[in-house]
C-alpha cells in the first residue's frame, strides 16, 4: 500500500515540474488567464478520473495527467500577478497569493487525510475536483483575459527562454533558488527521522513541525509591507536567508517538540521573506515573457528540491540527521550573502538592451 501510495504521488509530482518548461512559453503566446482556465477544467476531469479509476494502472494514468496540467497553473497565475500589478505593488500581490497557496496546502492535508479517514480515498479526489471546478469557474467569472492569441510554436518558445536568459541576473536567481530548494525542502523529509533521533515521536509530531513551518509563513505575509518599509527587497532576502539558517541549525538539537515547533515557525516566517523577494524578481526577468521567466523558476526550485532530498537523504546515512540540519542551516547563512547581492530590480538588463 505505502509503495502504492508513493507510485501514484511520483505520478503526479514528475509531470508536474516537467510541464511548467512547456506551460510557460505557451502562456505567454495565448494569455496566461486563458491557460490557466484550461487547466483547471482539464484538472478536474483528471481528478474526476482519478475517483472513478477501476485499478492502479488507472489511477496512475490519471494522477500523470492531473499533474501534467496542474503544472500549468501556479506559475502562470504567479506571473500573470506580474503583469497586473506594477512593480512597487508586487510585493504585496504576490504575498497575498502566497497566503492563497500556504491555506490551501494547510487545510488540504488535514480535510483530506480526515476523508481518507472517515469517508475513503475516491472523496478525496472528489473533494478535491469540487474544489478546481469552482476555481475553474472563478477565473471564467472573474478574471479577464486582455492578451491577443499568437501562434505557438517551438521556436517562438526557445526564443521566450532565450529572451529571459539574456538577463544576467536569470542563471544567478535560478542558482539561488534551486539551493534555496535543496537545502530547506530538501531537507523536509528528514524532519520525521528527527524526531526519532531526539525521542520526540514519529511522522505525525513531523506534520505538526512542518505544519508550524507553513503558519510562520502565512504569518509572513501579513508582515510584508513593514519589512519592506524596514528592510528593503535586498534586506529582506539577507535576513530571510540568515534567519532561517540559525533556525533550522538550532532544530537540530532542540530535545523538546514544542521548541522544535517554535524554531520552525519563525524558520518559515524567515524562509518566505527571501522565497517571496525571488518570486518577485522572477516576474521582471523579462517582462515580455514572464511566463516563461516563471516557469523556470519554479522548475528550478522542484529540480533543487529533488536534488536535495536525495543529496540529504544520502548525507543522513553517513553523519546523521542532526548533523544534516546543521549542515543545512550553515549552508542557509553562506547562501545569504550571495542572495543579497541581487538586485533590487531585475528588468535592468531587459530595458537597457
Amino acid at each position: 500500500a505505502a509503495n502504492g501510495r508513493l507510485s501514484v504521488d511520483v505520478a503526479f509530482a514528475l509531470p508536474y515540474a516537467a510541464m511548467q518548461l512547456f506551460f510557460g512559453p505557451i502562456g505567454d503566446a495565448v494569455g496566461k488567464v486563458r491557460l490557466v482556465r484550461v487547466n483547471l477544467t482539464l484538472l478536474s476531469v483528471g481528478l474526476a478520473a482519478s475517483a472513478l479509476a477501476p485499478s492502479h494502472g488507472a489511477l496512475f494514468a490519471a494522477r500523470v495527467m492531473s499533474g501534467a496540467v496542474a503544472g500549468g497553473i501556479i506559475p502562470l497565475v504567479l506571473a500573470s500577478v506580474g503583469d497586473r500589478a506594477s512593480f512597487a505593488e508586487r510585493p504585496v500581490a504576490l504575498s497575498r497569493v502566497l497566503l492563497a497557496l500556504i491555506l490551501g496546502q494547510l487545510s488540504g492535508s488535514a480535510a483530506s487525510g480526515f476523508i481518507a479517514e472517515f469517508l475513503g480515498w475516491r472523496y478525496v479526489f472528489w473533494t478535491a475536483c469540487a474544489v478546481a471546478v469552482l476555481a475553474a469557474g472563478s477565473t471564467m467569472l472573474f478574471l479577464s483575459e486582455t492578451r491577443a492569441r499568437e501562434t505557438v510554436s517551438f521556436a517562438s518558445a526557445l526564443a521566450r527562454y532565450r529572451l529571459v536568459l539574456s538577463n544576467p541576473l536569470s542563471v544567478r536567481l535560478y542558482g539561488v533558488v534551486a539551493l534555496e530548494g535543496a537545502i530547506i525542502f530538501g531537507s523536509f523529509p528528514l524532519v520525521a527521522p528527527l524526531m526519532v533521533a531526539h525521542g520526540l515521536g514519529d511522522a505525525l509530531e513531523a506534520g505538526v513541525v512542518l505544519g508550524a513551518f507553513a503558519v510562520g509563513g502565512a504569518f509572513y505575509t501579513f508582515a510584508v509591507v513593514a519589512l519592506v518599509r524596514l528592510l528593503g527587497l535586498s534586506g529582506m532576502v539577507a535576513v530571510g536567508a540568515a534567519g532561517v539558517g540559525l533556525l533550522v541549525g538550532t532544530a537540530a538539537f532542540m530535545p523538546s517538540l514544542v521548541g522544535v515547533a517554535a524554531l520552525f515557525a519563525l524558520a518559515g516566517f524567515a524562509f518566505y521573506m527571501i522565497h517571496n523577494v525571488l518570486q518577485i524578481l522572477a516576474t521582471e526577468l523579462a517582462p515580455g515573457a514572464r511566463g516563461s521567466g516563471v516557469a523556470l523558476f519554479a522548475a528550478s526550485f522542484f529540480i533543487g528540491q529533488g536534488v536535495g532530498a536525495v543529496m540529504m537523504a544520502s548525507l543522513a546515512e553517513r553523519i546523521g540527521t542532526e548533523a544534516v540540519f546543521a549542515l543545512a542551516g550553515l549552508g542557509m547563512l553562506l547562501l545569504a550573502w550571495p542572495a543579497s547581492r541581487l538586485p533590487a530590480r531585475a528588468t535592468a538588463h531587459v530595458e537597457r538592451s
